[in-house]
């Protein structure tokens, strides 16, 4: 199959096109992407980001905010100054406590499982118990699960909802008792 025409050719520099012009304005437009909404709402676009943090009495960068002390023999007093220098006027503290506040709360779980997977481990046990080589052999292992793989998707579903699992042991035993 030929080679397209003007893939083998080098391309040509354009001398005439000033980069850093359209560098410039191109980050001039961009809005910093601000993850946390407390900073987003309290960021002033016309200072940069350096004044920004100190602003709200954040650090631009954590090597420089709390510095690792050297080992010196004149001891504390020295070290005293350089933090004293160091503190800046913060004008938006709201901020940092609004942030603090936010972090106190405990973290949600967020360990779900997807609807067809539940279906699919409690099909299983259903018509095959603890034998997980036949599971692996069922017409619904669709993705070929090996037998390994499919004790830790037990597994996790266990971990992931034990009242639900439990339950739903004690209404098999339940079904059994009830076909004798």
């Amino acid at each position: 199959m030929p080679k397209a025409k003007g893939k083998s050719r080098r391309q040509k520099y354009s001398y005439n096109v000033n980069r850093k012009r359209l560098y410039r304005s191109a980050r001039r437009r961009a809005n910093p992407r601000i993850a946390c909404s407390h900073i987003r709402h309290a960021w002033d676009p016309t200072k940069s980001v350096a004044q920004n943090l100190a602003e709200m009495g954040l650090a631009e960068d954590p090597n420089k905010a709390v510095p690792i002390p050297k080992k010196q023999q004149s001891g504390m007093e020295v070290e005293s100054n350089r933090w004293e220098q160091g503190k800046k006027i913060v004008r938006k503290p709201y901020v940092v406590n609004e942030m603090e506040y936010e972090a106190s709360f405990p973290e949600k779980k967020s360990n779900t499982l997807s609807r067809d997977l539940i279906d699919y481990v409690r099909y299983m046990i259903e018509n095959h118990g603890e034998n997980y080589k036949e599971m692996a052999r069922d017409e619904k292992n669709y993705y070929q699960d090996t037998p390994k793989q499919i004790k830790r998707k037990i597994n996790v579903y266990k971990n992931f909802y034990p009242e639900e699992y439990k339950e739903f042991i004690a209404s098999l035993k339940q079904e059994k008792m009830d076909v004798q």
